[in-house]
């Protein structure tokens, strides 16, 4: 099996765990709070359907040779589906998600291979794995919004999991806060398991992934999932499981939070 592979698998099995938790939802629970800072379920809901909506139109126009749509068609479409009731928004999640995932697992071995996606955010196309890895790391964190919104003990799920460990470190300068240590250099040896990870966090000028340091000011250790939670600032103590913990006196966990701003 190839990443491609694994990472269209990953996103069929999401969408159907979490399409399976929406068709069950009455109406006054699209309204929940979830766990996006601002956002009812219903809008986690849209912004993940929106997104399909959006990354399907991109993915027909690289499969076609066309232009991508650009900045006016992702307005309309955000617009769209902010105009949209809690129910249509729920509705609409269901064919636009199930929609991009069916024509993901309709691409053959070749085209999964070979074929580049443009996307107006990024300096250059990229491959399916990527593309279908950037999907998955929204909407495996976008499920936890949804399901935390009833479960305050909710996870990441574990077929999202392994391959989102690599992709960390891509987005570091965009969801870390060095400064919020007040200049205190720190290197972090973090050990995640399910899967089973080790490596370095150095937090100076910058933020940044590194081997595990030999010597290092403190040790966090954590199932991968809430390492990815973590990262992408959903670390709140009440969702951080008990198997999390930092040792080595340097720093805390609410030191750490502050560290990862998330998005």
């Amino acid at each position: 099996m190839t990443d491609a592979d694994q990472i269209i698998d990953a996103l069929r099995s999401g969408h159907d765990h979490l399409a399976a938790l929406v068709r069950g939802l009455p109406a006054d629970d699209l309204t929940r709070r979830s766990g996006a800072a601002d956002w009812d379920v219903s809008q986690v809901l849209s912004h993940l359907g929106s997104g399909a909506e959006i990354a399907l139109a991109t993915l027909e126009a690289s499969l076609d040779g066309a232009a991508v749509p650009g900045e006016d068609f992702n307005k309309e479409v955000w617009a769209r589906w902010d105009a949209m009731s809690p129910a249509e928004r729920a509705a609409g999640f269901l064919t636009a998600s199930e929609a991009l995932v069916a024509r993901y697992e309709g691409l053959d071995a070749r085209t999964r291979k070979e074929l580049r996606i443009v996307f107006g955010f990024l300096p250059a196309p990229v491959d399916v794995t990527t593309a279908a890895r950037m999907r998955l790391n929204e909407f495996a964190l976008h499920t936890w919004d949804v399901e935390v919104a009833f479960d305050p003990a909710a996870t990441l799920a574990p077929a999202a999991t392994e391959p989102l460990l690599d992709q960390v470190s891509m987005f570091l300068g965009f969801i870390t806060k060095a400064e919020a240590l007040n200049d205190r250099p720190v290197a972090i040896a973090v050990r995640v398991t399910s899967p089973d990870r080790s490596f370095g966090l150095s937090v100076a000028d910058a933020v940044a992934l590194t081997d595990e340091p030999a010597q290092p000011d403190a040790v966090l250790s954590a199932p991968a999932e809430w390492w990815l939670r973590l990262a992408s600032g959903r670390h709140a103590a009440e969702h951080t499981p008990a198997t999390v913990t930092l040792t080595g006196g340097k720093l805390t966990l609410d030191d750490l939070r502050g560290v990862f701003t998330g998005f």
